[in-house]
């Protein structure tokens, strides 16, 4: 067995006086500490330093796409600004444009990438978790474009999805052309998606929070680190190219620091209706897809399909098309009819289901925030007056958190773009509640039932290992069976005759004073004991004598566990730190698997600790021990 960087070598002489060497192959046990980060991260955080700032760029070039091909389509003119396409003069003629956007961006996915259809964040998870964080060079341009095709032609999208696909990519373009592990290649993944977010929203914080939820998959400072940077990098440079500033602006006005019962009590309907509302968009995107699946056309031409509706849509109710975010600043300040909010909540939600589903590219949480705050709009009319849009960034906060499967980014990005404190506790409530109401009611997210749908699974819970906080020390056996280095295959033979049983699977080998000196399997112990030439030497002068990977009494079992799928081997000695190693007990996999169910047993078993006798008054205690001596 090669030995490994920081092994520990023990010499000894057998008895008749041939020189050996232990080997002990495993790593050294390492510190133990809060957290396993090294100084590998300041390379990585400066590599996601230059990602974030190009990811201001991107997000800047994507908006003045968007609102070229707005002013190209819908007002046959030139010019970059963001424009609500609800102003045009097309008539009739407006439903063809998101067919003709459709029509386009179903080529561009047939004879480009089919990466590039989706709404963005699954596509980001998919290239994670399938493809080794490794995303295609052509997908850097080919979702930005057909994005701002898609959303300039009418659709019911934001931006956001598309740059946090594009800026994914160019993370993993960077860390494809760098020696980097496929872990590393992940956190710049990441890095380039969550920049793009902060870059686009100016809320910097809940896009790392958003990234740590949906695509990290871990909470370490490994890749946390990384993406914070990364995210500080974009908003930082956001004010120099886009502007200060949310997109749309979300100032409560008048809001108190004290809320009374009845406002925490409308929190709480919010909450509930809010996650109903994200239950019914969930649903209502993949059943709208199996339908499109059920048509016998190729997938090519959906997203026109898709545009027929959108096109429909927004000739019904204009404010429906487009990004929105014009609408939803509106809708915070309290500027909208009764007319526009119903009609941006059954308009919006309709195409958006109906164009998402199709497979063309665009975004969710512009969308989301919309539908969500025109929900909001609508329970203002019968809950008590709290501020100017306070309704309705509650129940945007709740859509957007329950939707997404992630609260603490909605509660936090509706702190950011709000910059009012005092909307924490009550965010806290409506989004928590939304988020609970979905959970309870679908087993999959908007995000993760694509990924589900293609044979995958991917869990959204977050734990320490079991096999982190539990020690070696604590489900080794300390009762086996060690061979003495001085014992020869005839003596075992004699043992073994004499009805003495070897049910191990790994036989250590130590010498007087209980030191480690080799080992041996049960199948080299048998052939020892049958096929041996000289039936009088020490087992120790038998070339089958091996040198055995160890572990240590105060290692956790995710380091041994670890060594195990390194080395294929499933059994260990448990030995001391002294020199040489003194042998204390075995590891094996079965241990280990007792490890996991006292685990599952934490979760399962109920138990009553306190009996409920403690708290019944002493005299009460008598007349009830009374009764049940009368009984008996």
């Amino acid at each position: 067995m090669e030995t490994e960087s920081g092994a520990a070598n023990h010499n000894g002489t057998s008895p008749n006086g041939r020189s050996w060497t232990l080997d002990l192959s495993s790593e050294k046990p390492e510190r133990l500490g809060d957290f396993t980060v090294n100084k590998r991260v300041i390379f990585i955080s400066f590599l996601a330093l230059l990602i974030g700032l190009f990811a201001s760029v991107i997000a800047l070039v994507l908006m003045r796409l968007i609102g070229l091909f707005t002013h190209l389509f819908y007002y046959g003119d030139y010019g970059t600004s963001l424009v609500a396409p609800d102003g045009n003069h097309w008539g009739l003629l407006t439903i063809l444009i998101p067919v003709v956007g459709g029509l386009v961006v179903g080529v561009m996915a047939k004879y480009g990438s089919d990466k590039i259809r989706g709404h963005g964040i699954p596509e980001a998870t998919e290239a994670i978790l399938l493809n080794g964080s490794r995303i295609q060079p052509r997908v850097a341009w080919l979702k930005p474009l057909g994005s701002a095709i898609a959303i300039g032609t009418g659709g019911p999208f934001g931006a956001e999805g598309p740059i946090i696909v594009t800026g994914g990519a160019v993370g993993s373009l960077l860390a494809q052309f760098i020696h980097l592990t496929s872990s590393e290649r992940k956190t710049l993944l990441v890095a380039g998606a969550a920049a793009g977010m902060a870059a686009t929203f100016a809320a910097p914080v809940s896009s790392v929070i958003l990234a740590a939820e949906l695509l990290l998959f871990e909470w370490k400072p490994r890749s946390l680190v990384p993406v914070a940077v990364a995210c500080a990098a974009a908003a930082g440079l956001r004010p120099f190219l886009i502007g200060s500033g949310p997109l749309f602006p979300t100032i409560l006005g008048g809001l108190p620091g004290r809320l009374d019962v009845w406002t925490l009590l409308g929190c709480v309907l919010v909450g509930l209706l809010g996650g109903l509302l994200s239950i019914i968009l969930t649903l209502g995107i993949y059943k709208t897809e199996e339908l499109y699946e059920r048509l016998p056309l190729h997938w090519m031409w959906w997203p026109a399909i898709g545009g027929v509706v959108v096109g429909i849509g927004g000739l019904i109710f204009p404010q429906a098309l487009g990004v929105g975010y014009g609408t939803i600043g509106k809708m915070i300040q309290g500027d909208v009819t009764t007319h526009v909010i119903i009609g941006v909540l059954i308009v919006k939600s309709i195409i958006w289901t109906a164009s998402l589903s199709s497979g063309t590219s665009g975004g969710t949480l512009a969308p989301l925030l919309m539908m969500g705050g025109a929900l909001g709009g609508i329970e203002a009319l019968f809950l008590p007056h709290v501020a100017s849009g306070f309704w309705v960034v509650m129940s945007m906060g709740c859509v957007f958190g329950a939707t997404l499967g992630s609260p603490f980014a909605a509660i936090v990005f509706m702190l950011e773009v709000t910059h009012d404190p005092n909307i924490l506790l009550p965010i806290l409530i409506t989004v928590m509640l939304g988020h609970t109401v979905l959970a309870l009611s679908l087993r999959r997210s908007i995000l993760t039932e694509r990924i589900s749908r293609r044979g995958y699974h991917l869990s959204r819970e977050y734990s320490v290992d079991p096999l982190e906080i539990l020690f070696v020390r604590e489900v080794m056996a300390t009762d086996i069976v060690a061979l003495p280095e001085g014992l020869s295959p005839a003596e075992l033979r004699k043992r073994f005759d004499a009805g003495e049983r070897f049910p191990q699977g790994l036989y250590p080998v130590v010498d007087k004073a209980g030191n480690l000196k080799g080992a041996l399997t049960s199948s080299q112990l048998h052939e020892i004991m049958i096929h041996s030439s000289d039936q009088t030497d020490p087992i120790t002068e038998h070339e089958e004598v091996m040198t055995p990977a160890i572990a240590y009494p105060d290692e956790p079992l995710r380091l041994a566990v670890q060594r195990m799928a390194a080395s294929g081997l499933t059994r260990f000695p448990v030995v001391s730190h002294d020199n040489p190693p003194q042998l204390v007990g075995m590891l094996s996999l079965s241990s280990v698997l007792r490890a996991r169910a006292r685990n599952l047993e934490a979760e399962r078993r109920r138990e009553q600790i306190l009996p409920m006798r403690m708290f019944i008054p002493f005299g009460s205690r008598q007349v009830a021990q009374k009764e049940i001596t009368r009984k008996n």
